[in-house]
């Protein structure tokens, strides 16, 4: 008797384990079944909220059924924002032909205080015996004292001479721009510049260099001194851009490279540019303007960016490998005076 109830009672045991071990599997079974249904339930939602906002976004936007995601869509909405800003400034440029291009300069609000912006800043590139060419323009088109204030107000259009320093710091040339400019106030003289012909390309590059950080601008633009511009037309022609954040706007050209030493126009990396010894396109250098992100762009890789024996060919060379928009604008073609034209040539 002793031993049939011990092995009834180890059959018992044995069993209430079964048991149990059947307990376990079957809620894990439904813990397991439950989880899948709630996981499925939260794709079903969510795939019905993408449906929703995609519908309610095609219908906002008028874009019918479309297969493009939210982030297009509301890259989409904001292009448009752009293109109804383009669209008043047409308005106003149309209405300020009447009586000259006028600007209203943009601004900044960085929370306590309005910071202007202008269309764009002129550096016109000078020599130390170029006094008649300074006041050529002075008197032609750019004018002194309130004139040329006025003009940066109401126009937003910032005109400075470049020049550098003597070979002999502080010789007659040195203080004869200097009492120049402390009658005229129109100079942006370039301390780390010796002045020469030869120097033309690092002259640019510092101009930029030193207009992106002294002035906020939608453009920038370089010009010689024996160019006369026509501020309203320049003033339309930039307007038109401000919705290309990357743009090199001039007198598009190329040209033959020359290997010869004792040419005009030779330059000493004519090797560089292969065996057909042609120049990439570039703009002319008797006027050209860039925007304010290739400005700011060759201010902080100013001390990199390679120059060549010509301005122009060196400013075309900084933005070989950008994703920039070259504009080939006729009305930049100094040389060749057209109906229209922005520049023309002394």
């Amino acid at each position: 008797m002793l031993g049939g109830s011990k092995g009834f009672n180890t059959n018992r045991a044995s069993s209430s384990l079964v048991s149990g071990s059947r307990i376990y599997t079957l809620l894990f079974s439904m813990f397991a079944t439950f989880a899948s249904v709630y996981v499925c339930g939260r794709l079903w939602q969510e795939s019905q909220n993408r449906v929703y906002l995609i519908k309610e976004l095609d219908r906002i936007t008028g874009q019918g059924q479309s297969a493009i995601s939210v982030d297009d869509t509301l890259k989409i909405i904001a292009c448009r924002e752009q293109q109804k800003k383009l669209s008043a400034l047409e308005t106003e440029l149309a209405a300020a032909k009447q009586e000259g291009f006028t600007s209203k300069v943009l601004t900044e609000n960085d929370g306590a205080h309005a910071k202007k912006r202008h269309l764009v800043v002129i550096g016109i590139m000078t020599r130390f015996g170029n006094k008649n060419n300074r006041d050529a323009v002075r008197k032609a088109w750019m004018g002194t004292g309130a004139i040329l204030k006025k003009m940066e107000n109401e126009k937003g259009i910032v005109a400075r001479f470049v020049i550098g320093k003597s070979a002999n710091p502080g010789d007659n040339m040195d203080r004869g721009i200097d009492n120049e400019n402390r009658q005229s106030n129109d100079f942006i003289i370039l301390d780390d510049l010796v002045e020469g012909t030869e120097d033309l390309p690092k002259k640019a590059r510092l101009f930029f260099t030193y207009a992106a950080e002294r002035w906020d601008a939608e453009f920038y633009a370089k010009v010689n001194d024996n160019i006369y511009v026509t501020i309203d037309a320049l003033g339309t022609a930039l307007a038109a851009h401000f919705d290309k954040p990357r743009a090199y706007i001039g007198c598009m050209k190329s040209g033959q490279v020359y290997s010869e030493p004792s040419h005009k126009w030779y330059e000493p990396d004519w090797w560089k540019f292969g065996d057909k010894k042609s120049y990439f396109r570039h703009a002319s250098g008797e006027m050209y303007v860039i925007s304010r992100a290739l400005a700011k762009f060759v201010s902080i890789n100013r001390s990199i960016l390679r120059t060549y024996a010509h301005d122009d060919v060196s400013a075309g060379s900084w933005f070989l490998g950008l994703d920039v928009l070259h504009v080939d604008e006729g009305k930049f073609c100094c040389s060749s005076w057209t109906s229209g034209a922005i520049c023309s040539g002394v």
